[in-house]
């Protein structure tokens, strides 16, 4: 099948979910065209003019970079249709009202070109009756495409086909949504709500009807619900809060109107305390009040019997705590066999959800692998529901679900299916094989889709009982030491995985890297620095340093600081070259890795930058030499005569003020990413595209840099700065201590006390770096920043 290309993208309704879609295309530089109705007053575009630049001002940012909200071009619907002939895709985010929608199809429907996929964003309409408003000719090109809120952050979208929906044309759409944007895709059923809030608003419905009948408040209820059972930290009624009460009702509207036979259809009554609060317009965390409502700097909770707000942060029992701690099989066990009551009300979720899903497994998804990527990717669940009832021992886990259906206890008196308890499921021990996922609707495991796309994964996110090899467990082994891993796929790239908690850059991650280097030299193409979770590397491990500090003071620090130093530089100067792949964190010496490596292969939502201030310390491991270097090769680049300082002050500002790109995008605007480095939508196709840039750069004859002097701003330049800071000092804007760091910053990257534009090396350089972080190690300011930070996990600031 011939790739599909998406050379242009109209997104229809520029509302919340519409202006955001659009900010995530812009991201990934997908060519957009937002489109809203012509305004009344004013200019025609100005509804979505005014939907553009809200964009710049939400938060979480829905733009990588606030400038690229330009890049959208706005339309409206008198004037421009005939501006949808050029694009490929056309989203329609309109409003959830199928009367609009409808009408607005037949709109459209004479300007969409003879190629182009339509697609529908919707939560939950039917696809199929949408798809009956428009020609014939656009019916197999016309699909359901549900992006979860918010679209640049949420992984999961789904996708929903209909009768007349080409196969083909879903297997395009679905190869572009996964690579094009970094999503990952759920193909649903065309069934009310479809599959993530199918389950999951079910799964809440439930959640609060077993609060009420144990008696536990909202508070209680989330600190239950949230990462103690491995879902989002915002457990049940403050996700509720964030999502829209007056959406979840909506959602909500759609259950009870369209599954009146549903044998849960008791559970989908709203409840008469969310029907109050909508009522009084607490619509959630948008209005200022829902279940909860933030007075002052207090958190306040609904107490559900008076209807007034209360103090919160009701935390559960200890006993539970532990309970939720243990294994699978043990913490299920322990949940039903308790008398204590809030064990007695997670085991009841726990068992509701299994229940659900068994039930509806065979018509809303076509295997079990949708309904627990749903979960996950949709609603923060670490695992879905039926992954959790395998590991917990399905046979054990159906028996007891069984049990309190015959009692009673149940939210529905619907039995499990028969598939639970014999057949190949129960033979397997579960829903997910080495074969595939089981299909309840044809009575089989079925493997993964063999779409192209997914071969760009070579480890996609797995699922419990599927069988998956460990990234860390894969390949072939080169060498390994406690904290870092050396190995290689394809006997062609080495790959290096820092295996540390959060990845942290200690000695014997040095060594491993150095290593790392000396094998992919011995005979492979390069070296390819990845791990195969959120953290690139959070920084140095001060810790780790500790016991030698304690020994020996700031003197036993620099040896070790000039290993690290000089790892950085071997890195940058190894005869073949080293691609640092990022996703998440890559913060402090973490980034400092990163940007001595030949090139950067970024995951979208990478967060780069130098934190060191934080701790009351200085980078230390050639992050300021880098800032230094930079801005002498973009002086030379621009104008042979350019002022170095022009290029060094925004590098000096990054650094002294411990600025966070919060973005791959904003990385790049920062310095961190160049622009030949390569941002990656999808985190699962992060590998692959860095080890074809090792090979491309190997294939064209890589050689590494040459060593070469390169001027600074010398003490002119540091003058100049100072002079800023003391201003800020004398003004309360930064502390005395800010000053002094920010003031040894300056040193390092104008190059100390010498005439500006003097040539000098990195080497020379790092010495600088070094000699502050190691005085500043035994400064009383710094170790109370270093404490502060390793007790607490926050910054101290003094």
């Amino acid at each position: 099948m011939s790739r599909f290309q998406v050379r242009k993208v109209a997104v229809l309704g520029a509302g919340v979910m519409g202006a955001q879609i659009a900010a995530h295309l812009v991201n990934l530089k997908v060519p957009v065209i937002l489109f809203d109705l012509p305004a009344k007053e004013g200019a025609k575009n100005g509804i979505v003019t005014k939907a553009i630049e809200g964009l710049k001002k939400l938060k979480p940012a829905p733009l990588g970079v606030a400038e690229d909200a330009a890049l959208i071009q706005a339309a409206n619907y008198e004037e421009h249709l005939a501006l949808l002939g050029e694009c490929d895709l056309i989203i329609e985010a309109i409003a959830e009202r199928m009367d609009w929608k409808l009408d607005l199809y037949k709109k459209i429907a004479p300007f969409v070109a003879g190629h182009a996929i339509v697609a529908s964003n919707t939560s939950g309409l039917s696809i199929t009756k949408l798809a009956e408003a428009l020609p014939e000719e656009i019916k197999p090109r016309f699909c359901g495409i549900h992006f979860f809120n918010p679209p640049r952050y949420m992984y999961l979208v789904e996708l929903i086909n209909t009768p007349t929906t080409l196969p083909a044309v879903i297997d395009q759409l679905e190869s572009f949504v996964t690579s094009g944007l970094g999503k990952g895709v759920v193909r649903a059923n065309d069934t009310p709500n479809f599959v993530a809030n199918r389950v999951g608003i079910a799964g809440m419905m439930a959640t609060m009807i077993e609060a009420e009948k144990f008696g536990l408040s909202v508070d209680l209820v989330d600190d239950l619900t949230g990462k103690k059972l491995g879902r989002a930290s915002s457990g049940t009624f403050r996700t509720a809060d964030v999502v829209g009460l007056d959406t979840m009702a909506h959602v909500v509207k759609t259950m009870q109107e369209n599954l009146k036979d549903d044998p849960f259809y008791s559970t989908y009554a709203t409840p008469a305390v969310l029907a109050g609060l909508i009522e009084k317009g607490a619509l959630g965390q948008k209005t200022g009040a829902g279940f909860y409502k933030k007075v002052g700097k207090d958190i306040m909770r609904l107490d559900g019997a008076t209807g007034e707000y209360v103090a919160g942060g009701k935390k559960a029992d200890e006993i539970v705590a532990r309970m939720l701690k243990k294994p699978a099989a043990d913490r299920i066990k322990l949940l039903r066999e308790s008398t204590n009551p809030q064990a007695q009300f997670l085991w009841a979720i726990l068992r509701d959800s299994f229940h659900y899903c068994a039930v509806h497994l065979d018509t809303v998804a076509d295997t079990a692998r949708e309904i627990d990527f749903a979960m996950r990717w949709g609603f923060g669940s670490s695992q879905g529901p039926f992954e959790l009832w395998q590991q917990a021992g399905w046979k054990q886990v159906a028996e007891w679900v069984a049990e309190d259906i015959a009692a009673g206890k149940t939210l529905s008196s619907a039995a499990l299916p028969a598939w639970v308890f014999t057949g190949p499921v129960a033979d397997n021990g579960g829903v997910h094989s080495a074969a595939g996922s089981w299909s309840a609707a044809e009575s089989k495991f079925k493997p993964r889709t063999e779409l192209t796309v997914y071969q760009r994964q070579a480890f996609p996110e797995a699922l419990f009982g599927e069988g998956s090899v460990d990234a860390l467990k894969a390949g072939t082994e080169l060498f390994k030491n406690e904290e870092l891993r050396v190995w290689t796929l394809d006997n062609e790239v080495v790959i290096a995985s820092i295996t540390a908690k959060l990845h942290l850059i200690s000695p014997t991650v040095t060594e491993g890297l150095l290593k790392a280097v000396e094998i992919a030299e011995a005979g492979y193409k390069g070296l390819v620095i990845w791990s195969p979770d959120d953290v690139f590397s959070a920084g140095a491990n001060l810790e780790a340093l500790m016991p030698v500090f304690m020994k020996s003071g700031a003197k036993g620090i620099a040896p070790e600081e000039k290993k690290l130093q000089d790892a950085m530089l071997r890195i940058r100067y190894a005869s073949v070259p080293v691609v640092a792949a990022m996703r998440g964190l890559a913060l402090g010496g973490g980034c400092e890795l990163a940007v001595h490596c030949a090139r950067r292969v970024a995951h979208m939502e990478s967060y780069v930058g130098l934190v060191e201030v934080g701790v009351g310390l200085i980078p230390g491991a050639g992050g300021l030499t880098y800032i230094a270097r930079r801005a002498a090769e973009m002086a030379a680049a621009g104008n042979a005569n350019a002022d170095i300082f022009a290029f060094l002050k925004d590098g000096f500002t990054t650094a002294a003020t411990a600025k966070v790109a919060t973005s791959a995008l904003e990385a790049r605007k920062n310095g961190f990413l160049l622009d030949s480095d390569v941002i990656v939508p999808n985190k699962d196709e992060l590998l692959h595209v860095a080890t074809a840039q090792v090979k491309a750069m190997a294939e064209s004859g890589y050689r590494a840099p040459l060593r070469a002097l390169f001027p600074v701003a010398g003490r002119s330049g540091i003058a100049t700065i100072k002079g800023q800071l003391a201003n800020m000092r004398d003004g309360g804007f930064i502390s005395a201590h800010d000053f002094y760091l920010a003031s040894l910053i300056a040193d390092v990257v104008c190059g100390g006390a010498v005439e500006a534009g003097s040539l000098v090396s990195e080497e020379y350089l790092m010495s600088l770096e070094r000699k502050h972080f190691c005085g500043l190690l035994e400064h009383p300011k710094t170790q109370e920043r270093i404490m502060g930070m390793l007790q607490t996990g926050k910054p101290v600031r003094n």
